[in-house]
């Protein structure tokens, strides 16, 4: 291996030890002609995938974190062991599908504004993932989302996700925001940026990322030749983890709107999330009352626990997660203050293993 690689992959994994174990066998057998190295971060889970890295994988670097870091502050732990000038973020549920990690970096060596670029998720059963790519959130898209409206209406701006609808010849298109599931992203761009943001402890930090780097005059692309499959893309609805999971990306998003749009902006967000919360709880109301062997109603039921969430969310009765938004930024201001005393480096610095 070269003394810089051409690019680190870093896989922030908790609980995920099966998934990951294919994750990295599909990242060995598929990514060729290309010099990189592998990081994984075990946010506390201890879920035995130090064995199985150190039995089958004994290249990857392994780093065993004592505490559950977040999404933003552990992939930031990651970056401080990097030697790539590129780097890939990538979920434990994932599996690349053959050359598409080869095809993500030879974007961002060719084009020189590319700052960010992503690949195209499918779900296990191969469809198309639409959330890889979307626009900035609105209160407007956050009014008109919902799942039945963007199948009917997937080309429009609204949803940023027309590229995942028409033909891309295999030529990356410039878009707004690309999942963080797998986002790969030049060095000096997530330096300059400040890596990710630990406003954030799970959701809203690609959100952020991409803003970052278009603030700075970089460009974003979703390159829909490279396949990666998702497996976790839907396990929330499978299991109506979406009750417990949508307050608090709410509150992700919240916080992203208040950074960029500002307070009053936000304050306008969660008022309308609890006019939009009491609508949708009454039609599910009706629909669950209607006797017809046509509607699915554990959907719909897991849809009615979802907007209960939402809407105590919207009116401050799910505090949890308010508490773990405020230590996410009480962590930041810690690492910030710690930089200050130092003169230089803010990253942060955990025990690594």
């Amino acid at each position: 291996m070269d003394e810089q690689p051409d690019l680190t992959i870093i896989i922030v994994n908790w609980n995920s030890a099966s998934y990951l174990q294919k994750c990295l066998a599909s990242v060995y057998g598929n990514t060729k002609d290309l010099d990189f190295e592998v990081i994984v971060i075990d946010n506390a889970s201890f879920d035995g995938c130090d064995e199985m890295i150190r039995r089958e994988f004994p290249q990857v670097k392994f780093i065993q974190s004592k505490e559950n870091l977040g999404f933003a502050k552990a992939n930031n732990l990651g970056f401080d062991h990097i030697k790539g000038r590129n780097t890939l973020f990538l979920n434990p549920d994932t599996e690349v599908v053959g050359s598409a990690i080869k095809e993500m970096v030879s974007v961002l060596d060719t084009a020189p504004d590319a700052a960010i670029v992503g690949a195209k998720l499918l779900n296990s059963d191969l469809s198309v993932q639409t959330s890889c790519i979307k626009a900035y959130p609105t209160i407007l898209n956050q009014i008109a989302d919902a799942e039945q409206l963007r199948r009917l209406t997937p080309r429009l701006n609204l949803w940023g996700m027309r590229p995942l609808f028409e033909p891309d010849h295999g030529r990356p298109v410039e878009v707004e925001v690309v999942s963080g599931a797998c986002l790969m992203i030049k060095r000096e761009v997530f330096e300059q940026v400040g890596l990710f943001s630990t406003d954030y402890f799970m959701y809203s930090e690609d959100l952020d990322l991409c803003y970052k780097a278009k603030k700075a005059g970089k460009k974003v692309y979703y390159l829909g030749s490279a396949t990666i499959v998702h497996h976790g893309g839907q396990s929330s609805k499978k299991r109506g983890g979406e009750a417990f999971v949508s307050p608090l990306m709410k509150e992700a998003l919240l916080r992203f709107l208040e950074k960029t749009h500002g307070p009053f902006y936000a304050a306008l967000y969660r008022l309308t999330m609890l006019l939009i919360s009491i609508l949708r709880i009454a039609v599910l109301g009706v629909l669950l009352s209607i006797p017809s062997a046509r509607l699915d109603k554990d959907s719909l039921r897991h849809s009615l626990a979802k907007w209960h969430k939402i809407l105590r969310w919207s009116i401050g009765l799910e505090a949890w997660t308010r508490q773990v938004e405020k230590a996410a930024r009480a962590t930041r201001q810690d690492r910030e203050s710690e930089g200050d005393r130092e003169g230089t480096d803010t990253r942060p610095r955990h025990p690594a293993c």
